[in-house]
């Protein structure tokens, strides 16, 4: 019989890719999400029965084991950005991680995957940070051997960052950031899943890779490439951190008062990691050190974001065109 990983959110914007690779490994994969039918999409992954999205709440140890038996390895693609609730950053990024951690090792499962994020700090000024750091160190203190993986920005197709920003530049002739000099390294998707599944596969060592791209790039400068990408012109516009702290103090309390129904586009602990470059550190372990090429935007961005121009996927044809006339 061939061998079982379980993808805690598999399902997920990077889940996926790597349950898409490792279906292609052979593997049987196990997708553990907390909303199975809208994770129907995966099971053509594979061959039939070989992709199977289960129902799995990672805040309970009898769900986390249930959804683990069996399993010759695990990643643990789990995260969030809600600082309340109750799958908040503690429960899901600490907690959660070390819980997964913890019943591995108790399941005898032989390798561990987890994906952190370029930033994890307990001693960092972002909670979401410091809860990645915690989630890190319950996961090693279980499964010492485990692969860590922490990607800066990770871009593709599904993305939230991208994508957003694109959707934000159809509102209006200025596109409004906070942050404007902080520095990224974006990651293709598919190549942070590559990375995983080295892991998976024994491939690599159990150590700690931060997973950044081919370029490093300013907040600013990543969307004005993005506007090139969309050919669209709007004035990047830098929002003050003093200015954006009030505003993620605002848009909390609005939240908080709504019961979580009404949630503003930025929250008081991204301005606070905003203030921190978000690049692979010098002397760390990366792509390269796994015999990955990273892939540059440029080759990718084009791909998926061309519904954002103003001509959406008939702008080529109207380029050649023009062309013509001359």
């Amino acid at each position: 019989m061939s061998q079982l990983v379980t993808i805690y959110g598999g399902s997920g914007f990077v889940g996926r890719y790597i349950a898409r690779r490792m279906a292609k490994q052979g593997w049987r994969v196990r997708v553990a999400v907390r909303r199975p039918n809208e994770a129907m999409f995966v099971k053509p992954y594979g061959v039939v029965g070989q992709v199977e999205p289960v129902f799995c709440n990672i805040r309970d140890d009898a769900s986390v084991a249930a959804v683990m038996q069996g399993a010759d390895a695990v990643v643990n693609c789990v995260g969030t950005f809600d600082a309340r609730g109750a799958n908040n950053f503690e429960a899901v990024q600490a907690e959660g991680a070390e819980r997964i951690a913890r019943i591995a090792a108790e399941e005898g499962v032989a390798r561990m995957v987890h994906i952190s994020s370029i930033g994890a700090d307990a001693e960092s000024a972002s909670t979401y940070s410091q809860t990645k750091a915690v989630g890190e160190a319950g996961v090693l203190r279980h499964m010492p051997g485990a692969m860590i993986l922490r990607p800066s920005v990770v871009f593709g197709p599904e993305d939230q960052f991208f994508n957003r920003f694109a959707g934000m530049t159809r509102l209006g002739p200025t596109l409004p950031v906070v942050g404007a000099g902080a520095r990224f390294q974006p990651v293709y998707v598919d190549d942070l899943a590559r990375a995983a599944v080295k892991g998976v596969l024994g491939q690599a060592d159990g150590d700690v890779f931060e997973i950044g791209g081919p370029d490093v790039m300013s907040f600013r400068e990543l969307m004005l490439l993005m506007l090139q990408v969309i050919q669209r012109r709007r004035l990047v516009l830098n929002i003050p951190f003093w200015v954006a702290r009030i505003m993620g103090g605002a848009f909390g309390a609005l939240e908080m008062i709504s019961g979580g129904l009404l949630k503003g586009p930025i929250t008081s602990d991204q301005v606070r990691s905003l203030r921190v470059d978000n690049v692979v550190a010098e002397g760390a372990r990366g792509l390269e050190d796994l015999g990955i090429t990273p892939t540059a935007m440029e080759t990718v961005l084009p791909e998926y974001l061309w519904r954002f121009r103003p001509s959406g996927q008939y702008a080529a044809i109207k380029d050649s065109a023009k062309k013509l006339k001359a």
